[in-house]
């Protein structure tokens, strides 16, 4: 990995204009990592890459209670949100059924850390962090050609 990709999001809906253009990395076999701390918007990001991807939703629960909450994406194939912040183990998470999952749908996974270990290399890591009450920076880290290519989209889609 080279170094992340810098955004610098002003409010809420420069997060969400991030997932609109993260949008087109959920695909089937790509797991989408969604880092931060408690409020950071993971949760408004995953949100908004599902309504892009799935088409407008009644609603988007953060699954975290559910640790696994699954939509169908216009294009066929299926994205699972994913929130860990409840397993105790990577074994846990097994149990799910994630690595089907990492090559059969496109997955959204908060607190990636949780799995760290059963991670493929090829993931994208959006990692957030809080700057100000509404701000956030996310630091985008993946395979320098994904960056290059990440820069010149989202250089012109959040300008």
């Amino acid at each position: 990995m080279s170094t992340p990709f810098c955004v610098n999001l002003s409010n809420i809906s420069a997060t969400e204009a991030l997932g609109t253009a993260l949008a087109h990395l959920c695909v089937p076999g790509r797991q989408l990592c969604l880092d931060g701390p408690l409020g950071a918007g993971k949760s408004t990001l995953a949100r908004a890459i599902i309504e892009q991807v799935c088409g407008p939703q009644l609603d988007i629960p953060s699954p975290t209670f559910t640790i696994v909450q699954p939509y169908d994406a216009l294009a066929g194939y299926e994205v699972w949100h994913m929130d860990l912040y409840r397993l105790t183990t990577a074994q846990d998470a097994l149990a799910l059924g994630i690595e089907e999952a990492f090559f059969d749908a496109a997955c959204l996974i908060e607190w990636p850390d949780k799995i760290a270990d059963l991670l493929p290399a090829t993931v994208v890591t959006i990692s957030l962090s809080i700057t100000g009450e509404l701000s956030r920076r996310a630091e985008i880290f993946a395979s320098e050609q994904e960056q290059a290519i990440m820069s010149d989209m989202l250089g012109s889609e959040l300008s």
